[in-house]
Parts: structure tokens; sequence; C-alpha cells
């Protein structure tokens, strides 16, 4: 089967639930992560690294930051004449309850599409793969269904659901909710699987009112030929705001950054043309990531700062994720902080949380 063959599909509010404060005013894809990227930018970059240019983003709400950031997927490379990326909201007072309804209010969609498979995907796993070898083991194996999987920890407040497999990949069992001690088999809710076939099942599950999709999964599994395929190199599931924390932390690692930003798989994202960060005569920064755009005057340690930041003369900044067009008075004390677009956060202000309970301020909020 050839790359090109093969349909995109993103969930874009994958784990809102469990991540409220940042998904307030946006679906889960459209975080911002890293300073300089938003969550959906590594599924996408994936597909479109591995030819696949036809993709359709499924938006429940809170999707307006979401098609600001895509625009015409030129980005990406997806602003194709016959193909490219969509955002398929809901229409016609359709509710996107959940997966298996979602997936059959889009069948048009889906059966209109010229390719032949059909590979699902959550927005919230940071990861850079090529999904071309995932797509010629489906054909080499003669698979019906192929699932993504990682030999790694269950997040928190993550309901996994694992898989166990021979030792040609073929799938025996995937158990929903097991009781998991240390790593366990993941299925990343991911998977490949002839367009037709696809289309054939939902509608059949929507007809038996079989609306799990973990459920109709597992059912899968006995009825027909599923293998799994484990997603090589670094994984991780964003899934609460303490992952979300811990993850951008981990990216002052310079070997986890040259892994997920490969130069052969590069991760991209929209670009925002900003002048150079400017550092003042009193400041100090430290094992941090600035973007472009930010004016630096005090002293930063361990932090993530995304565009337009402005830290003020004898403000200390540490263990924080800043985001874009943030302002921070003058002598203000901030750790363990998720502060989000657009706030203020006036003098001599003092903050703190903790490595394990880091503190979300909402979206334009102004500290005084």
């Amino acid at each position: 089967m050839k790359s090109n063959d093969v349909l995109g599909v993103i969930f874009s509010n994958s784990c809102e639930d469990t991540l409220t404060e940042l998904t307030a005013h946006r679906t889960t894809a459209s975080v911002p992560i890293g300073g300089k990227y938003r969550m959906i930018d590594f599924v996408l970059s994936n597909m479109a690294n591995s030819n696949v240019n036809n993709v359709g983003i499924i938006a429940k709400s809170g999707f307006m930051s979401l098609m600001d950031h895509i625009g015409s997927g030129s980005a990406w490379d997806l602003s194709k004449k016959r193909s490219g990326v969509k955002i398929l909201p809901p229409y016609a007072g359709v509710n996107f309850a959940n997966k298996i309804e979602t997936l059959y209010q889009l069948r048009g969609y889906i059966s209109e599409a010229t390719e032949n498979y059909v590979l699902l995907s959550e927005s919230n796993i940071v990861f850079n793969i090529d999904y071309t070898e995932l797509f010629y083991l489906h054909s080499v194996n003669e698979a019906d269904i192929t699932l993504l999987y990682k030999n790694m920890k269950v997040p928190e407040k993550l309901m996994p659901v694992t898989v166990k497999h021979d030792n040609v990949g073929k799938v025996e069992k995937v158990f929903i909710q097991p009781e998991v001690k240390g790593n366990c088999n993941l299925w990343l809710g991911s998977l490949l699987i002839g367009k037709e076939l696809f289309l054939d099942l939902i509608t059949k599950a929507m007809s038996e009112n079989e609306l799990n999709f973990n459920r109709l999964v597992q059912k899968w599994v006995d009825e027909y030929s599923v293998f799994a395929y484990e997603c090589p190199g670094h994984c991780d599931i964003i899934s609460s705001m303490n992952e979300y924390f811990r993850f951008n932390m981990s990216l002052m690692d310079a070997d986890l950054r040259k892994e997920l930003f490969q130069y052969d798989r590069p991760i991209y994202t929209k670009v925002r043309d900003d002048a150079p960060c400017k550092y003042g005569l009193t400041s100090s920064v430290k094992n941090s990531l600035v973007s472009q755009g930010c004016f630096i005057e005090g002293e930063v340690e361990n932090c993530i700062i995304s565009k337009g930041v402005h830290i003020k003369k004898g403000a200390k900044v540490s263990n924080c994720i800043i985001m874009q067009d943030t302002e921070i008075g003058k002598d203000c004390n901030l750790s363990y902080l998720i502060i989000d677009k657009d706030v203020v956060i006036s003098d001599n202000k003092s903050m703190m949380g903790a490595d394990s309970f880091p503190i979300h301020i909402e979206k334009k909020s102004v500290i005084n």
C-alpha cells in the first residue's frame, strides 16, 4: 500500500475532560506545548512526513484557535488542490457525543475520500514516527486492522487499553482498564484499517447500538485479523495537568529534543514572525527554552517561555510554563506555574505551586 492512499483522521478533543484548565477556551489539539508548538503539530507532522496528504481533524468544541493555527495547512505542506487538511466541526445540530456516533456522522466525508485506508489518531500523543513502516507491515501481515501501541507506564488519569500479541505481532487480546503495575503494551488510540471495512463496521456498530469504541476494538480482535505495531522512539501521552507540566519540563533535556525534533522528520508549526529575543542588562537565563519576540529583564531558570513574553526587571521566575504575550511585572517571584496566554501579572507578586501540583493561571487573567 502507498502512503498517499491513506486518509488521516485526528480527534482534536483527546483527554479534554482531564485537561480542563487548558481546554476551557480551546480544544486539546491546540494546547501550546514546548513554547513554540501546539499539541496537534506532532501527529499532523508525522502524517505529513509520511506522505499522508489528506487529513481530517474532528473538532467537537472550542476549535477557533485550532482553525486559526491550522489555516490552509501550508505549514505542513498540506495545502493541496485535491486533498489537504480539513477541520470537521459539528454540523446540522449534531453533537459529537462519542467516537462511534462521530465517525458515523462523518461517513459521507470518509466515503468520498479517494484513499482506500483510514489512519485514526488521537491529538495528545507526542512522538516522531515514520508511519510508512506501519503501512508496510500492515500489507505484509495482510492485516484487517493494525493497532499502534507503546510499551510504557500508564500516564496519570488515562484509562488504559492494553494489547497482548504473539511473537509475530498478531493481537490475541485487548484489555480495557486492567490493573497495571509498571510498563504495559499501551494502545495509543491509533489504528490503520481499510476504508470500506471501517465504514461497514461503524455502520454495524450504530445499528447494534454499540457506542463504546474501545469495546468495539476489543470485539474486532476475535472477528478479524488484528496486528499490533510498537511505536519506536520516545512517546508521551498528555493526559493530565501534571503530565503536561512534566513533559514540558523534560524538554530541557537536549537528548530528548534531538529525538523528537529530527532533521529528516521535522515537526512543523504555524510560523509567527517575531523579532529575536532581547535580554536586558539585568537578565539571567539558565536552562530554559525561550522563543522569539520575548524581552527578558529579570531572572529565569528552568522555564518554557513562548513568544512575546515580557519579564520585567527584578522578577524571578523558575520552573514555569509561560504562554505567549504574557507580561510579568517587576520584582515578582513565581515558581511552578502554568501561565496561559495574554496574562498580566502586576509588580511585586509572589506565587508558588509545587512540582506535583503546578498552579494554572487562566488565559487573559489580570493579577493586580
